[in-house]
């Protein structure tokens, strides 16, 4: 374990049939950081994020939390971080209530306890006038919150977040933001994938680039900018930029 880093993967590599999706990736995340993955469709961010959370089993490589072993300790090291995936649907036929209720019974917390955080949460998150409707019922603002309050619920020390900004309206972002800073200046750590290049930069104290299941760059946010914007240094690293000379001279 890297000294003073949260998070770190060591090796990491998935394959899929002849596919490499991630190719021996390396990374420390540091203790206290808001930290942004980023990378093109297919680079392999979520794919690495569900081998560091224990959602997919690694061919090779380890994923430490805190200095416990995902996939040899994972009790421990599952204990001490919060995960909002991807795609992963949640137990939708419930409400926000006793989605997040049933959360806690699940992670063995006391149900008083339970009460007075999930209280709490739905305020914070705007979600209390949600009332009695179920969680499939929600907008995609909605699920994102009620599924970033399943994250938090049992006061993680970590947060891994893969895309909580996508298909997020503008007030609902502002405050999955002003949570998310409020967690990290309170000590916590925080590391999420993201396209929204915009947020990345405006929040994010390091970040990391992937292409093509490797991590390109790595380091603070200024040290990959290298004087630039996040977006030109991402295009540098990444390419792809397609010439606006000749192409589709029709429109």
């Amino acid at each position: 374990m890297i000294p003073d880093s949260a998070f770190a993967l060591q090796g990491l590599v998935k394959r899929f049939d002849t596919k490499v999706a991630v190719d021996g990736v390396d990374l420390a995340v540091p203790a206290g950081s808001f930290f942004g993955l980023l990378g093109p469709n297919g680079a392999g961010k979520t794919t690495t994020l569900s081998m560091a959370v224990g959602l997919l089993r690694p061919d090779a490589g380890r994923a430490l939390v805190l200095g416990h072993d995902v996939w040899r300790d994972p009790v421990r090291a599952k204990s001490l971080i919060g995960v909002m995936p991807d795609g992963v649907r949640l137990f939708d036929r419930l409400d926000g209530t006793e989605l997040l209720t049933y959360q806690g019974l699940l992670r063995g917390m006391a149900p008083d306890v339970i009460d007075a955080r999930v209280t709490e949460l739905l305020d914070v998150l705007a979600l209390t006038d949600a009332g009695r409707t179920l969680v499939i019922d929600y907008s995609a603002g909605m699920k994102k919150k009620i599924a970033l309050a399943c994250a938090l619920l049992h006061a993680p020390r970590l947060l891994v977040l893969d895309e909580p900004f996508e298909a997020v309206d503008p007030v609902s972002g502002a405050a999955i933001r002003d949570i998310l800073t409020r967690y990290v200046a309170g000590g916590g750590t925080v590391i999420f994938s993201s396209h929204v290049l915009e947020v990345v930069e405006r929040l994010c104290t390091h970040v990391a680039i992937m292409a093509n299941g490797r991590i390109s760059a790595v380091g603070s946010l200024d040290e990959v900018r290298a004087g630039r914007t996040l977006e030109d240094a991402f295009v540098a690293v990444v390419g792809g930029r397609v010439s606006t000379g000749s192409e589709l001279s029709w429109l």
